[in-house]
């Protein structure tokens, strides 16, 4: 019984060893910590530069977004799991009126592509975007 037992036993660590590896290499390969851009056309017909700045410690996500004027907001509800991702944006607008940006997308490797839902007037609207991330410089 026991020339049966001790290799299935050393069968399943093994198994279970790598499993714990495989979910620890794809933890750290869906990283998303480091400067991110995109392009987006604006209401006025002008395109606009965003720039998203994440960092993963352990499980928690944060970040800032920059847009017009280069102005950073802090990224709220910020959440990752696999290579889903998604965070919100709330601006707060000149006449003191907050507007609110979900964006929810697909990271894999130094892209992320997406949805971005807001409301205008009223109604609810969204658009796709797509970020790179930006490579170290050297």
């Amino acid at each position: 019984m026991n020339r049966i037992l001790t290799p299935l036993l050393q069968l399943g660590f093994c198994l279970m060893l790598t499993a714990a590896l495989s979910a620890q290499a794809d933890d750290k390969k869906n990283d998303p910590t480091g400067t991110w851009t995109w392009s987006m056309p604006g209401r006025d017909g002008q395109t606009r530069q965003a720039t998203l700045k994440l960092k993963l410690d352990g499980d928690k996500l944060t970040g800032t977004m920059a847009g017009r004027n280069n102005s950073e907001t802090a990224i709220e509800d910020a959440k990752i799991k696999g290579e889903d991702i998604s965070f919100k944006v709330t601006r707060e607008l000149p006449n003191g009126n907050k507007f609110s940006t979900k964006y929810a997308g697909k990271l894999s490797g130094d892209t992320i592509k997406g949805k971005a839902e807001f409301e205008r007037n009223g109604e609810a609207q969204s658009r796709d975007w797509e970020a790179k991330r930006e490579t170290a410089k050297k």
